[in-house]
Order: C-alpha cells, then structure tokens, then sequence
C-alpha cells in the first residue's frame, strides 16, 4: 500500500531541496539586477563627467579584457 510506502523525512529532504534550489534562482536573478543597475548608474556617471560614446567604448573593452584574464 501506498501509505505504508510514504517516507516523511525523504519528503521534507525534497522540499527543503526544492525550495533551496528556487530560492537560489531567485538570489541570482536579484543579483543580476543589482549588477545591471550599477552598471547603469556608472555609465550615467561617466557620461555626466563628459565621457564620449568612444571613450565608453574603450574604458568598456580595457575592463572586459581585464575580467577575462583574473
């Protein structure tokens, strides 16, 4: 029978699983926005300090390439 077959530690091991994996997804999609919006906010700094669109190019391309190498 079904019933006998039930295992509620093994259930609560599942749930707690579940419900750790969900909450990680959930902590990086809110870090990912947390990073997208600083990211945001230092592009608008630097265009209020007179930075140009090439120079925004080139500062971009130097921090991507410094990135790949750490």
């Amino acid at each position: 029978m079904l019933v006998n077959e039930w295992d509620m530690e093994t259930a609560l091991e599942v749930r707690e699983e579940e419900g750790f994996e969900r909450g990680l997804g959930v902590g990086r999609e809110e870090g990912r926005e947390e990073g997208r919006e600083k990211n945001r906010m230092e592009l608008l700094a630097l265009l209020d300090k007179g930075y140009t669109v090439e120079d925004l190019r080139r500062e971009l391309t130097r921090t991507e390439t410094a990135s790949r190498t750490d």
